[in-house]
């Protein structure tokens, strides 16, 4: 294809007036913060459903009945616990020995899995029982620290970390970096698992990251790349957005697929610059996302797209398009190195 300079003209010439100039990005975003700075953010109470495509097809119904077995828990939490644990993996296996999707130890299996779809038997591999176990040790430790003044949530999930006792002995999450920490990376993601019940707060780094994106208009694209001096400062798709994220300080995951979890997840109506949007072949499953863009207003977005191609505008309302994220700095902070 043209170099980059030719492809930026060609987008001129057809007439898309979306961010085509630095000043009108910023203007567009500085114009949605000022409408959207008093809109209240976040999920906000009440009970919890999952986001569209959050959890893979064949463990939503899953989720979202055994994420009802007690107050301690929603199936949001409970999905963000999975994705901790596993990313969903049926087969995961810890160096630890933890096994499954939700990732049991074989001692805490034996005493706590339950036999989750009735066909008789227990097993660890299976996420029919593997997912309502999960639930189930949940209630049970919720249980255990009811009468702990504090969040309920919070005091099982600590329980789940650092055992019933300590949380019982303090009084609530304990002293201990590793239990604080813990509690605070499920219940970032569980927004990024629920589906919003209002209108979430826009980023204020997206202006930054929208800058950043549009600098690099016109380079070619490069599997695998992620802007370094040997790659001659190419990206791909996922590459471009974490690069552009990164320049005004949040770190995003290397993939797209869990860059999709990295804050809560606005409708198509709802967009706001600065919104990563993703796109994939199977519309039910987030972990299958294949494509990821910068949302900049208009129904465009700055994107990396494929090899002979170079990052420009193109449109996001296509079959394949899956949905869109609002990045938070704690909801990147939360997403596990791996998964």
């Amino acid at each position: 294809m043209g170099d980059g300079w030719t492809m930026r003209k060609m987008w001129v010439g057809a007439g898309v007036a979306v961010a085509l100039g630095m000043g009108f990005v910023m203007l567009l975003v500085v114009g949605v913060y000022l409408v959207a700075g008093n809109v209240a953010g976040g999920a906000g109470g009440g009970a919890k459903r999952l986001a569209k495509g959050s959890v893979p097809a064949a463990y939503q119904p899953i989720v979202q009945k055994w994420g009802n077995l007690c107050p301690a828990i929603n199936p949001a939490l409970l999905a963000a616990q999975l994705y901790q644990e596993s990313g969903f993996n049926p087969r995961a296996r810890s160096a630890a020995a933890a096994q499954g999707i939700a990732q049991f130890i074989p001692g805490t299996w034996a005493t706590h899995g339950i036999d989750g779809d009735g066909d008789g038997d227990r097993d660890v591999w299976d996420p029919a029982d593997a997912i309502p176990s999960a639930a189930s040790y949940d209630c049970s430790l919720a249980s255990y620290v009811k009468d702990v003044p504090g969040d309920p949530t919070e005091n099982m999930l600590a329980s789940y970390n650092a055992g019933a006792y300590p949380v019982i002995k303090y009084q609530g999450v304990p002293p201990y970096k590793e239990t604080q920490n813990y509690v605070r990376v499920i219940t970032t993601l569980e927004k990024s698992f629920a589906a919003p019940t209002g209108r979430v707060d826009p980023s204020e780094q997206a202006a930054g990251a929208i800058a950043y994106a549009q600098k690099k208009l016109g380079t070619p694209y490069l599997w695998g790349g992620t802007g370094t001096a040997e790659q001659g400062g190419r990206f791909d798709c996922s590459g471009l957005t974490r690069a552009a994220y990164e320049s005004v300080g949040i770190e995003l995951p290397r993939v797209a697929n869990d860059q999709y979890n990295a804050g809560p997840h606005p409708g198509r109506e709802e967009l706001l610059p600065g919104d990563l949007v993703f796109f994939s072949d199977d519309l039910t499953n987030s972990r299958a996302i294949r494509h990821v863009g910068i949302y900049v207003g208009g129904g465009y977005m700055i994107d990396a797209p494929r090899t002979g191609a170079v990052i420009r505008f193109d449109p996001i309302d296509t079959p394949d398009y899956f949905g869109a994220t609002r990045v938070t700095e704690d909801g990147a902070k939360a997403l596990p190195t791996t998964v």
